[in-house]
């Protein structure tokens, strides 16, 4: 049998004990990824033990077996069987807190920390606590012992440097924290379990256990094995009748969200990392057998309302129904405590089934008008798992949740707030594009046609296309306003929920003339496309026009915020101000960029950042990349080109002052910049009976987008990367894109891939999401990537672009000599992928 017990790195170090990682483990591999996570834990739990002393954080389990060397006296010895990853980063963690307080606070510091947890310090031959593989024992002896090869150019040597970096700051910022905290956090404020094999066991079986066949154990695992711990006589009894119809209802993950939403009902703090921990402190509490098998059959009641969550077809109410549906596709996990709230209080009979749907429409509108006006992800989490224990317990629960949403700086907009923004907000670029998408569909779905289209497999149109035809800037010249170009009017409103509707059409659509637009649109079933084909022509003026019509729409369709509720939403200038923070070196944008992606005006841009101190102001210039005629440095003193700046930085301009267009970062990428198109993530998944084939949805989409030719030449270059071992991954958005997956998200290291292929017709190197995977971390490595695809004909990304999702015209593949080279350059980036991780590249 193995024990299992709770314990601090207090208790796992203090005392004459070593650790030793065996052979047989991998070496030290945490890159910063994992470094900021756990900091970014300790740093919090720091924060939170200056109100609560004994808080702490849950960040794991970690598996020991006793030493075969060890005897009955001297040094207990222990073999790391997992967990060496999280172990060793906090003892390097340990040895940059003693050597900063030792400089700046005394000496003192440094013996005591060495002979407390660092050390043996009476033992010569076993002085060291943590014994880690020889292949990092050189460096990790350099940590221990501070000397001057500490913080070398390795996975060892970088975490030091982090660490040390990052205590230079911790009195900084708005919540500022001692070092000494930070100390006491991190010994006696994490909590892991520690799981210790008995003498004899086979300890190269148990690793291969955990690590090869999906056996470690997660927070339920933990906190099952304590629940039955408490049930000595009733243990079987209990397992049978109500633990086990629980776990096969759900997946491990599932399982463990189930425990979290019943701690956060009572705390939204509480992290998801900290449900075993948290969840053991209250059952702690509980006296008798029959208390531990009451609040099992508790889980099991609140397991059935979660079930109905997460397979809303399973829900009796057509009302109640629908909105889980729509909710359930809008995808934001932390809506459910409010969900598994309101199903509760149905089940209780302190709330009807129509209350429940009216208060889920609340939350459905609530998402729909932020993403409308450009602040989908705005403090989203924290004000959902709120909703439960701040919304007032008085009102009936529809009311109550609709009163608190309207409450504070919620950005719930207002019907005001909808009728001003959405003719300018770039919808287009605006939070997730399945949730873009699903707008569109649900106002498709208000126009109840009797002649209803399968509404999931049309894709997002621009009417007025992304890029512009001499037919086109024809069309709009005619309705420009003294002084505005064709490309500031098309960049201001190309976005925009007006000029955007679904269809079938896209390979008739393309570019083309609105003539030949319309006479398609004509031809589709989809009420959004026919009120534009009803149209005679399609510039500014019909764009705005039928714009202010959908605002009207969506405020019949989803009601608004209470009507004591003040304006909430102004110009996002914490937006223009994000974008510009993350603006890189070497780039430049300009001020109708900026303008079009917070869903105002140019001038009202230029106003703002000659009048307000805005990190990278400089690198705003006018449209054609030159600098505006009346730009003044708010430095009083200052009065040096900005030219001579942007050129220092590495912009270059030509004979006549233009900055390089391949510099220009375009609106699309300041919306990345911003966070306000996070990346899209494919979700593995297997296909089940009467699921959507993602794949034969996507070469269908990409055959209507694109023709035969580039389709074909697609399909050569996906099964060239299958073969050389590389699998393909689909995205759930009316848009089926395909990814290039050269691992998975079973490998240690996580999933990468290098590509992702939109059948719209665009290739997207995905730089924003290599610049946290390993080894593509390293910028060198995406810097090559970068030069390799540059050689590809119609292809030139520029350095600038190396955060950034880039992307080349899908035609270039069908040039053979192009794909050929681009299959050349894929191997080379599978190839180094391929890498072993660490043991537990999760920190939590």
């Amino acid at each position: 049998m193995v024990a299992a017990a709770e314990t601090t790195l207090q208790g796992l170090l203090e005392g004459t004990r070593q650790y030793l990682v065996p052979l047989y483990q991998r070496t030290y591999s945490w890159t910063e990824l994992q470094l900021a996570r756990i900091w970014d834990d300790v740093c919090q739990l720091a924060r939170d033990r200056a109100d609560h002393p004994d808080a702490t954080h849950f960040i794991g389990s970690l598996v020991l077996a006793p030493s075969p060397a060890t005897g009955p006296v001297g040094v207990a010895e222990y073999l790391v069987v997992d967990g060496q990853q999280r172990l060793t980063t906090l003892t390097i963690l340990l040895c940059a807190i003693r050597d900063h307080r030792a400089e700046h606070e005394g000496p003192k510091h440094r013996l005591r920390l060495d002979q407390q947890y660092l050390t043996n310090p009476f033992e010569e031959q076993r002085w060291l606590k943590l014994v880690p593989t020889q292949a990092d024992r050189d460096a990790y002896v350099a940590c221990v012992k501070s000397t001057p090869q500490v913080g070398g150019d390795n996975a060892v040597g970088r975490a030091y440097r982090f660490f040390a970096d990052a205590l230079k700051t911790v009195g900084d910022g708005e919540e500022p924290i001692a070092v000494d905290q930070v100390e006491s956090a991190v010994i006696t404020g994490l909590a892991l379990v520690a799981i210790t094999a008995r003498p004899g066991d086979n300890v190269y079986r148990i690793f291969e256990s955990l690590n090869n066949t999906g056996l470690a154990l997660t927070q339920a695992d933990l906190l099952r094995n304590y629940i039955f711990m408490r049930l000595p006589t009733r243990g079987q009894a209990v397992y049978e009748s109500l633990w086990r119809p629980l776990q096969q209802r759900f997946t491990p993950t599932e399982l463990v969200l189930l425990f979290w939403l019943d701690l956060v009902h009572r705390d939204p703090k509480i992290k998801q990392t900290d449900t075993y921990a948290t969840q053991q402190a209250r059952l702690d509490r509980l006296r008798t057998e029959a208390d531990v098998e009451a609040e099992v059959e508790r889980f099991g009641r609140l397991g059935a309302l979660l079930r109905v969550i997460l397979h809303p077809a399973e829900e009796q109410d057509p009302g109640v129904r629908q909105r889980l549906e729509r909710l359930n596709a809008w995808g934001t996990t932390t809506v459910y405590p409010v969900l598994l709230h309101l199903l509760d209080r149905r089940d209780r009979g302190t709330a009807t089934s129509e209350q429940i749907a009216s208060a889920m429409l609340y939350l459905e509108s609530f998402f729909v008008r932020r993403l409308l006006i450009g602040r989908s992800t705005m403090n989203i989490n924290r004000i959902l798992l709120a909703v439960v224990t701040e919304m007032d317990r008085d009102l009936p629960v529809d009311e109550a949740v609709r009163r608190y949403l309207s409450t504070g700086r919620k950005h719930w907009a207002t019907d005001a707030n909808l009728r001003d923004l959405v003719p300018t907000i770039p919808f287009y670029l605006n939070g997730r594009a399945g949730q873009r998408s699903l707008v569109l569909r649900w106002l498709e779905e208000s126009y109840g046609s009797k002649e209803p289209v399968a509404l999931e497999k049309l894709t997002i149109e621009h009417v007025l296309p992304q890029t512009l035809s001499p037919e086109w800037e024809q069309m709009l010249a005619a309705d420009l306003e003294d002084g505005e170009t064709t490309e500031a009017g098309h960049d201001a409103l190309v976005h925009t929920l007006g000029n955007l509707t679904l269809t079938g059409y896209n390979s008739e659509l393309s570019n083309k003339p609105f003539t030949a637009k319309r006479a398609a649109l004509a031809k589709s079933g989809v009420h959004l496309s026919r009120d534009i084909a009803a149209r005679q022509r399609w510039d500014f003026t019909a764009i705005l026009s039928r714009a202010e019509a959908l605002a009207e729409r969506i405020i019949t369709i989803w009601p608004g915020p209470t009507g004591d509720t003040g304006t909430q939403s102004e110009v996002a200038w914490d937006v223009l101000a994000k974008a510009l923070a993350e603006l890189p070196a070497g780039s430049w944008t300009t001020y109708g960029d900026l303008a079009a992606l917070i869903g105002t005006a140019p001038q009202p841009v230029g106003n703002r950042l000659a009048g307000h101190p805005t990190l990278n102001a400089h690198r705003v210039l006018q449209a054609g990349g030159i600098v505006a005629g009346n730009f003044r440095w708010l430095e009083p003193d200052r009065d040096d080109d900005p030219r001579d700046v942007l050129r220092a930085e590495g912009v270059t301009f030509d004979q006549h002052g233009r900055a390089d267009p391949a510099q220009r970062i375009t609106v699309e990428e300041l919306a990345q910049l911003a966070g306000v198109t996070p990346a899209e993530v494919p979700e593995p998944r297997s296909r089940a009976r009467g699921d959507v084939d993602h794949a034969a949805r996507f070469m269908e989409q990409l055959t209507a987008s694109q023709g035969s030719a580039v389709a074909t030449a697609t399909a050569v270059v996906l099964d060239a990367w299958t073969s050389m071992g590389g699998r393909l991954g689909h995205g759930d958005g009316a848009e089926t894109s395909c990814f290039l997956f050269a691992r998975g998200r079973e490998h240690e290291l996580g999933n990468i891939w290098p590509l992702a292929i939109y059948p719209r017709g665009r290739v997207e190197v995905v730089f924003q999401h290599l610049s946290i995977r390993t080894p593509f971390d390293d910028v060198a490595l995406r810097e090559e990537l970068r030069q390799r695809l540059n050689q590809l004909p119609g292809v030139q990304i520029d350095a600038v672009k190396l955060t950034l999702r880039p992307s080349f015209p899908l035609t270039v593949l069908a040039d053979t000599d192009a794909r050929e080279a681009l299959l050349d350059h894929l191997k080379w980036f599978y190839d180094r992928a391929q890498l072993d991780g660490p043991d537990d590249a999760d920190p939590a």
